[in-house]
């Protein structure tokens, strides 16, 4: 399974264990990974983002946290300019643009640097 994913990035979340956030870089592995999450009911949270957005830098550390905070649920982070066709079949259109996705389908949306939204939505769908 870990032949799927592009880039791990480790998250601290205790001395003695962490969570992580992945990161893709190419389209066919990401196709790969959402169909293989379609068949669970964990929580998928993909953050649209870019390099030179200002609001996604600010949401970078929070993403983090919520990663470390929240282990039952799947971060992904996915670059608007790399993988563009990814963020215009999910109609992304502003960055950053956090997508939650349960079984292959999207059940929330939160556009802009809103965390108390994004966390108040993540509580929700957790189970």
């Amino acid at each position: 399974m870990g032949a799927k994913f592009s880039t791990f990035e480790f998250v601290e979340k205790s001395s003695h264990s962490s969570s992580l956030i992945l990161t893709f870089h190419s389209t066919a592995k990401w196709k790969a990974h959402f169909d293989v999450s379609k068949e669970t009911n964990k929580l998928m949270v993909i953050d649209f983002t870019a390099t030179w957005c200002g609001p996604c830098k600010y949401m970078d550390p929070i993403i983090k946290n919520f990663a470390a905070k929240y282990t039952d649920v799947e971060f992904i982070k996915i670059d608007v300019d790399e993988l563009m066709e990814v963020a215009q079949a999910f109609q992304v259109q502003a960055m950053p643009t956090f997508i939650l996705i349960k079984k292959g389908k999207v059940v929330e949306k939160v556009v802009g640097a809103k965390k108390e939204e994004l966390q108040k939505l993540i509580d929700k769908h957790r189970n």
